[in-house]
């Protein structure tokens, strides 16, 4: 519409124009020029419907297209609608078809369940029916009995029980007994099983405990500056060490004796060192003796954490850890006490895994039993006591305390654990050369000949040497001096004498050094 409107309007507006101009013409110019105006204005006016028919021919044309594509996008969304709708009657139809298959399957169930249950009410009428039939037998039946027996049904019930009692009493007991038998001989059958697949599972060699180490030298020339002039070298490694030197023929080597492994241990080190640096003399073996004393220390921390993690053992004290490590430089019985707990700790483990037990807390109790045998200090309670008290004191569980603590029945079995290493001690211990008694007395004579010894005043060091032959003591100068020296070793004779029980002679030599010392700034 706005389209017809627009061509009329400007022609309208052409007409006016012209008119316009056709009177402005006319009163400007007069006459002369109001033809040629009306000329002019006609043109116009005719150019003009021209513009006009044509501005309204592309209007309709453009209303006509914009029509077309609206009607073209209606049907697109009208064809939309009718495809959805389409697929919704489908499936819609569908649902129908599905809910009408659902209604027949269960019409024909509710028809088959109206069945069975018509037939089930029919067998259990039957069923009662027959019920009531054998009640009224039984009954019949129970009379003639009755009859025949002389026996009312309740006495014949009680003597059915008591003839029934005393029959599964003998049975019974034939039945305990035999069982009883059979669990003794399988018990001891397993339990043989148990202990020879432990020991056939641990292999270990027998541990040989000596009193004396060899030192190989490079030459005999060696010897000469080991001994030193007039001894001088030698008496100072022995006094820093307390172990007795022997220089014999034998080429290229001496022996170092004592019965203290980790004594022997230092001075062979020492004398390694020594050897190796060339400045033999008794500053400096002073010197070297005091450093390895400390690597010695450090070595046996080392030892302790080596053995823990090799045995699969966690959390396991410092303190505890250094008295594992002390182990090896000690025995019983002859038998290296290192050697004898890693032992115990693995027979623990196996017997406690065949038996259903933890293994790792059976290998930290055999591992810790023997600890009490390594003390800082002398002390009056037996090894297990002294070894529980200690595993007390760093945290140990009780499962753990009580087997270290029983493992010689000085204390009551609590747990499984503690039978376990009782018998694995045993076990480790049994074996055929494993223990010497004559190597543990001689040790253990040794140690009281140095107590002894320590027992007096002014007394610094101790050492028991020639296989217990000689006893070397060194006192302070500042509280022992001549006179007193030798009456002191004169004491401590005759207490040897007086208290102790020994082979042969003792030869009691007391040294006392006086030293001058001052330094230069």
């Amino acid at each position: 519409m706005d389209g017809m409107l627009l061509p009329i309007i400007v022609g309208i507006i052409g007409i006016a124009v012209g008119f316009f101009i056709a009177k402005s013409i006319e009163k400007s110019k007069g006459k002369k020029l109001l033809n040629s105006t009306r000329k002019e204005a006609s043109a116009i006016i005719k150019e003009a419907k021209i513009d006009a028919e044509s501005i309204k021919k592309d209007k309709i044309l453009q209303a006509k297209e914009k029509f077309i594509e609206l009607k073209s996008e209606h049907e697109k969304v009208i064809l939309g609608r009718e495809k959805k709708i389409s697929e919704v009657e489908k499936r819609i139809r569908d649902r129908e078809s599905k809910v009408a298959s659902e209604v027949d399957k269960n019409v024909k169930l509710n028809r088959s369940l109206e069945q069975k249950e018509k037939d089930f009410n029919h067998k259990l009428d039957f069923l009662e029916k027959k019920e009531n039939e054998l009640e009224k037998m039984h009954k019949r039946h129970v009379d003639m009995l009755e009859q025949i027996s002389g026996l009312s049904a309740d006495e014949a019930k009680k003597e059915l029980v008591s003839s029934l009692k005393d029959e599964a009493k003998t049975e019974a007991m034939a039945f305990i007994q035999t069982s009883i038998e059979e669990a003794k001989l399988t018990a001891e059958q397993e339990a043989r099983k148990v202990v020879l697949g432990t020991i056939q599972r641990v292999g270990v060699e027998q541990a040989v405990e000596n009193c004396v180490s060899v030192f190989n030298l490079e030459s005999d020339d060696v010897k000469g500056r080991i001994i030193g002039r007039e001894g001088r070298n030698i008496r100072a490694i022995e006094s820093a060490t307390g172990v007795e030197i022997i220089v014999d023929d034998t080429p290229d080597a001496i022996i170092l004796s004592c019965f203290d492994p980790i004594r022997r241990e230092i001075a062979r080190l020492s004398l390694h060192k020594l050897v190796t640096d060339g400045r033999i003399h008794p500053a400096r073996i002073e010197e070297v003796v005091s450093k390895t004393e400390k690597q010695i220390t450090q070595e046996i921390i080392e030892v302790g954490k080596r053995t823990v993690i090799d045995l699969g053992i966690h959390g396991l004290h410092p303190e505890l850890i250094k008295a594992v490590g002390r182990m090896k430089y000690r025995s019983s019985y002859g038998q290296n006490l290192l050697q004898h707990s890693r032992e115990v700790a693995n027979l623990c483990g196996i017997m406690a895994a065949e038996m259903g037990l933890n293994p790792k807390v059976a290998k930290r109790a055999g591992l810790l039993h023997d600890i009490g045998k390594v003390p800082d200090a002398e002390s009056e309670l037996p090894h297990a006591l002294l070894g529980m008290q200690w595993a007390e004191k760093y945290g140990e569980k009780p499962d753990v305390c009580n087997a270290i603590g029983a493992h010689h029945d000085e204390i009551e079995m609590k747990s499984l654990i503690s039978p376990i290493v009782q018998v694995c001690d045993a076990i480790s211990g049994a074996r055929p050369g494993a223990r010497r008694q004559v190597l543990d007395s001689y040790i253990q004579r040794l140690k009281d000949l140095e107590d002894i010894a320590f027992g007096f005043t002014g007394v610094q060091k101790a050492y028991a040497i020639q296989a217990g032959r000689e006893l070397r003591v060194m006192v302070e100068s500042t509280k022992v001096n001549d006179t007193k020296a030798s009456e002191l070793s004169f004491s401590i004779s005759q207490k040897i004498q007086n208290d102790m029980t020994y082979p042969g002679q003792v030869k009691v030599t007391v040294i006392r050094e006086t030293r001058a010392v001052n330094v230069a700034k």
